[in-house]
């Protein structure tokens, strides 16, 4: 018996990764956060499956429905959504696992942030504007922040900023970053990425107050970003016609002769 922890995606199920369509099918017990995973992926799930949404239930409920699929023998599908890696939860479960001595599996899944940056059909790193991107929050009644991760401290840096579950804070969020992007820095909020009502907003730091109004949705994410919307920025040396790589050397005396 295995817990399979299954990143589900941002919201379209078939965002949802080869791998985890697979354990989901083999597992008869399914443990998913009914508020955000989207119920087209629990048509993955086999007949007769228990599907539980954990949504309502404390962390001792989901690891009670977890011992006794255990007990059992039945593989657990546990999902979340978006990545596993931030903001899932999934440490502190992982932690009375391994307490209990139940095995248990971690599949990835495609993040927020990298459908947000597809539907506004943007790289967010671009040479000579940005090659960093932070991933981050503002304090929330569920998980406080460091002291040392403050958004003016991230702003500073000139990254490109993917501003989670901090709609319902925005006149903050425009407050401690405009004065490190200057009011006409490009940003763009887009609630559910990838779900059919999925909705993209453009803007400035300076307009982003008005252009928001009153659609304060908790499930959106910010971007705030010079390479956002860019067109004048410099070209990748990658594939320019002078670039001397291994697969494709170039002049007299290449850095790689071996792959001549």
């Amino acid at each position: 018996m295995t817990v399979h922890f299954i990143g589900a995606g941002p919201g379209a199920p078939d965002l949802l990764t080869l791998r985890g369509r697979d354990l989901i099918a083999a597992s008869p017990v399914c443990l998913y956060a009914g508020s955000l995973v989207p119920e087209g992926v629990l048509a993955h799930c086999p007949p007769g499956a228990r599907i539980v949404n954990t949504a309502p239930l404390s962390l001792d409920e989901i690891i009670g429905e977890i011992a006794a699929a255990h007990a059992a023998g039945k593989d657990v599908a546990r999902l979340h959504s978006g990545d596993l890696s931030v903001w899932s939860a999934m440490g502190e479960q992982l932690r009375r696992l391994r307490a209990l001595r139940i095995p248990y599996s971690v599949t990835p899944g495609v993040p927020s942030f990298s459908a947000a940056s597809a539907a506004l059909e943007a790289e967010l790193t671009l040479p000579g504007l940005a090659q960093s991107v932070v991933l981050t929050r503002t304090p929330g009644r569920a998980s406080a922040m460091p002291e040392g991760e403050k958004l003016a401290a991230f702003a500073a840096t000139g990254a490109v900023l993917a501003i989670h579950l901090s709609i319902h804070l925005l006149d903050q969020v425009i407050a401690e970053l405009t004065p490190h992007y200057g009011a006409d820095c490009p940003v763009a909020i887009v609630w559910r990425a990838s779900w059919p009502d999925q909705r993209i907003i453009r803007a400035t730091l300076a307009t982003l107050d008005a252009a928001v109004g009153s659609e304060m949705e908790r499930t959106a994410l910010i971007l705030v970003g010079k390479t956002l919307g860019a067109a004048d920025f410099d070209e990748s040396r990658l594939y320019a016609a002078d670039y001397d790589r291994r697969y494709r050397p170039v002049g007299a005396e290449p850095r790689f002769p071996e792959a001549t």
